[in-house]
């Protein structure tokens, strides 16, 4: 996944149109992430705090992982739901801080969105200019909540996140069930933070 994943993040109002708040907040998160030499330069703990602050708190993790989960998601029970949210969440926070890495002279172009007032579930479409190379296609799919519009979906170049995460773990739940894939999930974030972790000079 690119940096562009992260494009969807930061404060605003239930009224603002969701074209306006992914384009406005993406620009903060690309503006941040350019200026900070420390993210720059790789240091985990500034991306997550960025993660965590601009992006975190406009994203549906119930509905994305219950949409990964698929039709299994509604025989868990509910300390496995919320075990699952939480590794789930802790992978989301690794991929975007390692999307944020990436980020150096990349701009942001947005696609005109028609929508009607009445909808509750809009795309928004965009694509990352690089100075080198094709443009990135990247579109968000966002619900909107009473709470403002948030994000349950990304699209890189074809392909949805959710969809992806579904195959996977459908097949973590045939092996070991919610219970397998939990374990799976945790392990593979407790991998990525010890990978993520400063090297003792």
């Amino acid at each position: 996944m690119t940096f562009g994943a992260m494009a969807f993040a930061g404060t605003a109002s239930a009224q603002e149109a969701p074209d306006a708040l992914v384009k406005r907040i993406g620009n903060e998160v690309l503006a941040a992430a350019q200026a900070d030499p420390e993210i720059r330069a790789g240091n985990i703990a500034h991306m997550t705090a960025l993660v965590e602050q601009k992006i975190l708190p406009y994203v549906d993790f119930e509905r994305m992982t219950s949409l990964a989960a698929g039709r299994y998601w509604r025989d868990a029970t509910a300390e496995q739901k919320k075990q699952l949210m939480t590794e789930f969440r802790s992978l989301l926070i690794f991929t975007y801080s390692g999307a944020l890495a990436q980020v150096h002279d990349q701009k942001i172009e947005f696609k005109p969105m028609r929508n009607d007032p009445a909808d509750t579930e809009v795309e928004v479409r965009s694509q990352i200019i690089q100075p080198r190379g094709e443009p990135i296609q990247l579109n968000y799919r966002l619900e909107k909540l009473p709470t403002g519009w948030k994000m349950f979906d990304i699209n890189v170049l074809g392909a949805w996140l959710v969809e992806t995460y579904k195959g996977t773990f459908a097949a973590e739940i045939s092996k070991g069930g919610i219970d397998g894939l939990i374990a799976t999930l945790s392990a593979k974030n407790k991998q990525l933070a010890a990978r993520s972790a400063p090297k003792s000079k």
